[in-house]
């Protein structure tokens, strides 16, 4: 399983790993934690360093009932670490988390390789056309809503069956428009209570039924230090636990915070094999 990041085939086989770069003030664990261009350097360098293949850059936050920031603002926050990073690493397989066609478009030009949109299209109907245009693989993720409303949509008659329901639909329309390198991510913590949240890691085998390779993010979440009582800061332990056990459950790709510890899941994870 491989996908290509503009000439560059990354193979799946062996799961890799998505270094998280926010520059908002406002995420949930790390906002307004890289606000000058030596800290990202240093950021990105140091996930590089411990394995990552991709790094996702986000400058919108999409923490539960987080407002959304204008066009122009996204752009202004997330064009110059676009430029910065590509010009201090040119190998950098750069992920953008954004569900703007126009701002996926400046950062693709830009330098970026890959969209990530946790919209799967949904808020911005040219975001599909534009990645059939540009040429790139696009991360898929299942939400409902948007951030800021996405809470109040946790009603399913099958979590599961909804869910592979939503990629199959995605996923017909994108291939329909030409796209055929295409990752799903399930979206934990979006449209989902904490039980839902569990639920569907368990079941989460079952998306590989899509043929796709699959994402997760489940860095430091809610669903993990609400369960352990703790808050963010100290969720890097139950983290690797359900990095750990989406990985067996046929996870492709982990986004995290954390780079070393998710590495060192995958390492044992593959001496498990």
């Amino acid at each position: 399983m491989t996908i290509n990041c503009k000439g560059k085939l990354i193979d799946l086989k062996t799961p890799k790993i998505m270094g998280i770069l926010n520059v908002t003030p406002d995420s949930f664990f790390d906002g307004g934690k890289y606000k000058d261009e030596k800290k990202v350097v240093s950021q990105v360098e140091k996930m590089l360093n411990e394995g990552a293949t991709f790094i996702d850059v986000g400058a919108q936050s999409s923490r539960p009932g987080a407002k959304l920031i204008s066009e122009k603002e996204e752009l202004e926050r997330i064009l110059p670490i676009v430029d910065l990073l590509t010009d201090e690493f040119p190998e950098i397989i750069l992920s953008i988390d954004t569900f703007r066609s126009k701002v996926a478009t400046k950062c693709i030009k830009a330098g970026a390789v890959l969209i990530n949109d946790i919209s799967a299209g949904h808020m911005d109907r040219a975001m599909l056309p534009t990645i059939a245009q540009l040429k790139v693989p696009i991360i898929l993720m299942h939400m409902r809503g948007k951030p800021e409303t996405m809470q109040q949509q946790t009603g399913y008659n099958n979590l599961i069956y909804d869910i592979l329901y939503y990629f199959s639909e995605r996923i017909a329309k994108a291939r329909s428009l030409g796209i055929h390198d295409i990752i799903i991510d399930p979206g934990f913590g979006f449209s989902k209570t904490l039980e839902q949240n569990y639920e569907l890691l368990q079941k989460l085998d079952l998306l590989g039924n899509l043929r796709l390779p699959l994402l997760t993010g489940l860095s430091r979440k809610s669903m993990i230090y609400k369960t352990l009582d703790v808050d963010a800061k100290q969720a890097l332990n139950g983290t690797t636990a359900l990095n750990m056990y989406a990985l067996q459950k046929g996870a492709s790709i982990l986004r995290v915070h954390d780079v070393k510890e998710a590495m060192e899941c995958i390492k044992l994870s593959t001496a498990l094999a």
